[in-house]
């Protein structure tokens, strides 16, 4: 659990940082700082996508995990969240705590490197995919805290959650993931980062949160496919 730990702590260091700094960055150069970052997520996602073995895997994963977000109404769930959080701490009641919250948390939840940095910690004990990411984060929450807000904070609680049951299940799980899987599960988690950068952009509001369960249903095409032989 010492990757997910640190990991947490980096993002509320990042977030006190921020608010260091907010006042002192004009809105232009907040609103082009974001842009970049949402380019930089863009790439970060194609990158993982790339890594598909099996296309059609990655579609039907999209399409049944978006059916079951939708009914799970997972993107509600978050948002709500948020704006319970944005009413405890006092937000502005124009939703930018929860805003900031929901982005903040697919980001740093969605992605390979969370996933398999907890597995690695979970199953080794060695820690340094995470000390990676938690610079990473760390360093972006400092980013977003200037451009939306206190927020960024609450995103500490899903990623120490998210990633220490992974590592806590790790074990259990070891003998299950194949490279297969682990590829079309960062492929699709891949093409759903490229969502939440079209998000920060504004090109296209996608609800990555009713995405989330696709990455799910990537390992079980994948099982399914190995197991039964199909030429998916």
């Amino acid at each position: 659990m010492t990757g997910t730990i640190v990991n947490a702590a980096a993002i509320i260091a990042g977030t006190a940082l921020g608010l260091m700094f907010r006042k002192g960055i004009s809105e232009s150069i907040n609103n082009t700082v974001m842009s970049g970052i949402g380019l930089a997520v863009a790439l970060i996602g194609f990158k993982m996508a790339l890594k598909t073995e099996n296309e059609l895997i990655v579609i039907l994963s999209l399409v049944l995990g978006g059916i079951m977000g939708e009914l799970l109404n997972i993107e509600g769930w978050l948002a709500r969240t948020g704006t319970y959080l944005e009413s405890r701490v006092g937000g502005n009641g124009q939703g930018e705590v929860a805003k900031a919250f929901v982005t903040t948390s697919l980001i740093y939840c969605v992605g390979a490197m969370g996933i398999m940095g907890a597995l690695e910690d979970g199953i080794t004990g060695n820690a340094t995919t995470l000390y990676a990411k938690s610079l990473l984060d760390g360093t972006t929450a400092v980013v977003f805290t200037t451009t939306m807000g206190f927020g960024v904070v609450f995103s500490a609680i899903p990623v120490f959650i998210y990633q220490g049951a992974i590592t806590l299940a790790a074990s259990g799980i070891k003998e299950f993931l194949t490279p297969s899987m682990i590829n079309e599960m960062t492929a699709t988690g891949g093409l759903l980062i490229v969502g939440i950068a079209s998000n920060i952009l504004g090109i296209k509001p996608v609800k990555v949160g009713n995405l989330l369960p696709a990455i799910l249903m990537a390992l079980f095409f994948t099982w399914l496919w190995a197991n039964l032989n199909i030429g998916l």
